[in-house]
């Protein structure tokens, strides 16, 4: 929570200026029942229609500078929550762009979406709350108090008695739904995942028929959060009816002892009246400090929730100045590299000792799940080396800043993800200041210009969510072209050829080989027909490199590249034999 209160310092004086506000407002309610007393004991008792029409005026005044108050403190709160959301949502978003893979993947994308969304949502609600209302609450409530002594010290002594208990009433519960808002939290947390993944997968689930069991699966997170909050909205309930029990019983007692002051000739009718309506007030103001309090609780909870991800730091620290690479240096060393995920019980590769120069292509290739995306994604510094090292241009890569490293880099990741947009706008994530000739040869290489030209308006073509007016084909080659632009050093190809035909894949190859200059490409595959003519093929077998060697020298002596390219093409495999 104290992380956040930096955000108040843009605000400060429309954060003081608001409660200060709402407390006047609350001043000029205080003396209301005073105004109305006076009337009842001088102008009703005595008939005195001037002065009931001159006090009349002076409540209504009462209520119009009151009115006045209240607007101010309302823009003044209302500019300091939109205010601080805003710095908080942007700093939440760059903080989270800060994070390494390592720790996205422990947090998981669906709670940072709540986090960014309903959390933040949240927090800006109760700070708009907090400056308007929990000021003015307690001033109301104790300054009621105060104002019944000055009428009569011994019906005020009720005050007394009925304050300590609405206090341990309200403050105890909150002390207890605190810690469950946050298991509430949590339970939201699940059912947002499970309903990004039920709507980004919805055509995989009807494909399998497996709507019941995700409907299932959903009302049972669903009825878990419910049952939660049911528990929370129960010891909640509790506030409203306690407070008007205690308050009513307290109004009660005012009646009672106030009836004897009068019969004794010490209180007047309209002391009474102002008694009893201060009662009222702190009635209505505990109703709405129990609310509040329970607005607050949430958004203590959601603060709390927020602070965890700005506390959370990214385990990979990038230098500030850039290096200068080793001439004549391998343009990429991995030196026994390894890497084992957090939390993870087992290595995902180890022990890689590869040299690759520039202009090399290498091919990567094995099973499904033997490592080859963890060993590409060691290389623009996705994930570190838990093991060893890799060096680029003799330098370590962990010595690289971020941006000099990734200019160096050119990435086709596994799913081919598009952004809405025009395929030029696309094409310029690449390369922001890229020329209209540089996007030309990008979608030349990629075998993309074909679809392109048919497209209405070519390069302004416009792409809906996710693409999805492209084919699989069509979005791989795109993406491809994105990566291209930018005239990377090094190209990573993690098997984003998957949905091209094997003709395309040949000539995208091939393309990539004779119009780029010197470029060092990695392509991840499991075809052994898109690999089979790198420089080097490595093979990964469990995460480790059961293989090295170019296609002809790993179909004589590595038995599971012989069994990949048996499976793949066993004429092939024959006529090496």
């Amino acid at each position: 929570m104290k992380h956040l209160m930096k955000y108040f310092n843009g605000y400060k004086v429309r954060a003081i200026l608001a409660p200060l506000f709402k407390m006047l407002e609350a001043s000029f309610e205080l003396l209301v029942p005073l105004v109305m007393a006076a009337i009842i004991n001088e102008g009703i008792k005595t008939g005195d229609k001037p002065y009931i029409i001159k006090m009349g005026l002076v409540m209504v005044l009462l209520g119009l500078v009151g009115l006045a108050c209240s607007v101010t403190a309302q823009y003044f709160s209302a500019k300091t929550a939109m205010g601080v959301g805003k710095a908080l949502r942007y700093d939440l978003f760059r903080h989270i762009e800060t994070l390494s893979y390592t720790e996205i993947d422990e947090i998981g994308s669906s709670t940072l979406i709540n986090r960014m969304t309903s959390d933040v949502n949240q927090v800006q609600t109760g700070i708009n709350m907090f400056l308007r209302l929990f000021m003015r609450s307690p001033f109301i409530v104790f300054g009621a108090t105060i104002m019944a002594f000055t009428v009569d010290v011994k019906s005020a002594k009720t005050f007394l008695v009925v304050l300590p208990i609405l206090i341990v009433i309200v403050f105890g519960i909150m002390l207890v739904s605190i810690p469950l808002y946050k298991k509430v939290q949590g339970r939201l947390d699940k059912v947002l995942l499970q309903t990004r993944e039920n709507l980004a997968g919805a055509r995989v689930i009807r494909a399998f028929g497996q709507e019941k069991n995700e409907k299932e699966d959903f009302k049972e997170s669903t009825t878990e959060l419910t049952k939660w909050q049911l528990v929370v909205g129960g010891i909640s309930t509790f506030l409203n009816p306690l407070t008007y029990a205690v308050v009513n019983l307290g109004i009660a007692a005012l009646v009672m002892i106030g009836a004897e002051q009068v019969d004794s000739g010490i209180l007047l009718d309209g002391d009474v009246y102002a008694l009893v309506n201060y009662m009222s007030q702190i009635l209505v103001e505990l109703i709405k400090l129990a609310n509040l309090i329970i607005i607050e609780t949430k958004a203590v909870a959601c603060a709390n929730r927020i602070a965890t991800v700005f506390n959370t730091s990214s385990s990979q620290v990038y230098k500030e100045e850039e290096v200068t690479p080793v001439s004549g240096a391998p343009r990429l060393q991995f030196v026994n590299a390894g890497l084992t995920y957090k939390n993870a019980a087992e290595s995902s590769i180890e022990g890689i000792n590869l040299t690759v120069n520039a202009g090399d292509t290498i091919g990567i290739i094995g099973g499904t799940g033997s490592g080859k995306s963890s060993f590409v994604n060691l290389i623009p510094r996705f994930y570190d080396c838990t093991e060893g090292k890799l060096l680029i241009d003799g330098v370590d890569v962990k010595d690289y800043p971020k941006e000099q490293l990734r200019d160096k880099i050119g990435i086709v990741p596994q799913k081919a993800v598009l952004f809405s947009g025009s395929i030029e706008d696309n094409l310029r994530w690449g390369k922001a200041d890229a020329t209209y000739e540089d996007m030309e040869n990008a979608i030349d290489i990629a075998q993309a210009k074909e679809f392109v030209d048919s497209k209405d308006g070519r390069l302004k073509f416009m792409l809906n969510q996710g693409a999805k007016n492209l084919s699989g084909g069509q979005k791989q080659r795109l993406t491809i072209a994105r990566a291209l632009v930018k005239k990377p050093e090094i190209l990573i190809l993690d098997d984003s050829s998957s949905a091209l035909d094997y003709a395309t894949d040949a000539k995208l190859r091939m393309a990539i080989k004779e119009k780029t200059d010197n470029m060092t490409v990695f392509i991840v595959s499991q075809r052994s027909s898109s690999i089979m003519h790198a420089d080097k093929i490595v093979v990964l077998d469990d995460g480790k490199v059961c293989g090295m060697g170019t296609h002809d020298e790993l179909l004589r002596s590595c038995e599971e590249y012989q069994e990949i390219c048996s499976s793949q093409n066993r004429e092939e495999v024959a006529s090496n034999e």
